[in-house]
């Protein structure tokens, strides 16, 4: 590919003086060493120290510098906490890293209303702690909720264990205020469930840092529900595991949270956290039904019921709220826990209807085995969320390569069976050249317009999503045109 713009790389102390002129004090970095923990996010394989890092505290500021930029051409890399998995904040060595995490505060919370109006760097957990004396909570709960943040989780439309029952990110954004490439400052929503005008929040969720940066987010917050429950139950087999969660959802049961885990996973998780999974059994499933005490007995039983049906060896009830958050623990901590089983792990993150949930993972048990490498298999059950991790070795020559092959090809059988490339951590870097197995080369031009009515000069995050970039002038008049999108290399680790 192309190498990183020099001339623009040549004007790095004149944009760190102009940056420094904006954000005054320590919010410019440009020594080495201090821009060594900003050459990844959570996909650590690949690495890119960025030209200049500014951590802007105010919108004012985010507006002040995305202006500056657009008028001397220089691009701009939106990042929040870096727990992104696909890349999507991955820096280029010609580009200004723009971080938010300066930009964590919680501003209003309207309990009425049923809103928390935050700044985008808060982290996802801190919006119920600052809510849950009152009873209440924010409902999308990504494992990485202790630090991944609300401005990121808006850019990759996060989800979590019980986004089943009550939606992605997406599902819960009122509103956000947000900055153009330009320096323009918008609001798009606002404060109710059914703004007028267009759904512009529906194209900014999820859009990955490729339209604009949000500075501020209104987001709707949930009263606890009378009564939570979770169920642990052990199958003998992992299509077993994957046959009751069809049959639970085709019952019309929505549980709250429908979690799988296979046995490498188990025993990776009760290794770490000693929660009493059991051991013995091949795929464990965790379904948390919530509401009126009596609305969840009923579907205890129900889902109990199923589970038995479908060669359920074991099943634990949760009896107090201390147990069923050990239930939930080992969950939580799966990545992690995986990190002590291998010395690398590669996350993927593709979705299937559910129906061909065990399907999929017997023929990614087939695929372990053409390459070579273990997978442990953790993943969102009820809404066909897989999130397999591929188990190598770095410092074994030709892994890699490996564990991306197997990881490409997973995602290519996510959309043969009917599914698609990403369910919640973006498409990013890692996913971005296997957009034309999704979407034709008409299906990218169209996307990329949208892309042009926000940043017509190509500035913000370029290298993201789309695996031909065109310049906005082309897309009027072009067909099908075929090449290769002008991002530096990928710099491995």
């Amino acid at each position: 590919m192309p190498a990183p713009d020099l001339a623009v790389i040549a004007r790095r102390g004149d944009i760190a003086r102009a940056l420094r002129a904006i954000v005054p004090g320590e919010g410019v970095i440009d020594d080495p060493d201090a821009l060594r923990p900003y050459e990844s996010d959570g996909l650590t394989a690949y690495r890119q120290p960025p030209m200049l890092v500014v951590l802007p505290q105010t919108t004012e500021q985010v507006a002040r510098i995305l202006a500056w930029c657009h008028a001397q051409g220089v691009k701009v890399v939106p990042r929040g906490s870096g727990t992104s998995l696909s890349g999507g904040a991955l820096p280029l060595a010609d580009a200004v890293l723009l971080g938010l995490s300066r930009l964590n505060r919680v501003l209003e919370v309207d309990y009425d209303e049923r809103i928390v109006v935050a700044q985008p760097g808060v982290t996802n957990l801190a919006i119920t702690r600052a809510v849950e004396e009152r009873g209440f909570y924010y409902a999308p709960d990504p494992s990485s909720q202790i630090a991944c943040s609300i401005g990121g989780n808006v850019a990759e439309n996060s989800g979590g264990v019980h986004c089943l029952k009550y939606g992605l990110t997406t599902n819960n954004v009122l509103g956000v205020e947000f900055v153009t490439m330009a320096g323009e400052v918008l609001r798009i929503g606002g404060r109710s469930l059914d703004p007028a005008g267009l759904d512009l929040l529906g194209v900014i969720v999820g859009s990955e840092g490729l339209l604009g940066v949000v500075t501020e987010v209104t987001l709707r917050i949930l009263p606890a529900p009378e009564m939570a429950r979770a169920l642990l139950i052990g199958f003998a087999t992992v299509e077993g595991a994957g046959q009751c969660v069809a049959e639970v959802i085709a019952a019309g049961i929505i549980p709250a949270g429908m979690e799988m885990m296979d046995r490498p996973a188990i025993h990776a998780a009760e290794a770490f956290v000693q929660v009493g999974y059991p051991l013995d059994v091949e795929a464990l499933l965790i379904v948390e039904l919530d509401g009126p005490e009596a609305e969840c007995d009923h579907l205890i039983g129900a889902v109990e019921a199923i589970a038995r049906a479908n060669g359920a060896v074991s099943v634990r009830a949760s009896q107090d709220e201390a147990q069923r958050v050990a239930f939930w623990a080992g969950r939580k901590a799966a990545f992690p826990a995986v990190g002590c089983i291998s010395p690398d792990y590669y996350c993927m993150d593709g979705t299937i209807p559910r129906r061909r949930l065990p399907e999929v993972l017997e023929r990614m048990a087939a695929l372990s085995a053409q390459y070579g490498l273990g997978v442990a298999n953790v993943f969102h059950a009820g809404d066909g969320n897989l999130h397999p991790l591929i188990l190598y070795d770095a410092n074994q020559p030709g892994q890699l390569e490996r564990a991306e092959a197997f990881g490409s090809d997973i995602l290519r059988l996510c959309v043969e069976v009917g599914g698609v490339l990403t369910g919640e951590h973006g498409v990013g870097v890692e996913k971005r050249d296997l957009m034309p197995v999704m979407y034709t080369e008409v299906d990218l031009a169209h996307q990329q317009r949208v892309k042009c009515a926000f940043d017509p000069l190509l500035l913000l995050n370029p290298g993201k999503v789309f695996p031909t970039l065109h310049r906005c002038a082309e897309l009027g008049r072009m067909h099908v045109h075929h090449g290769r999108l002008p991002f530096p290399g990928l710099p491995r680790f």
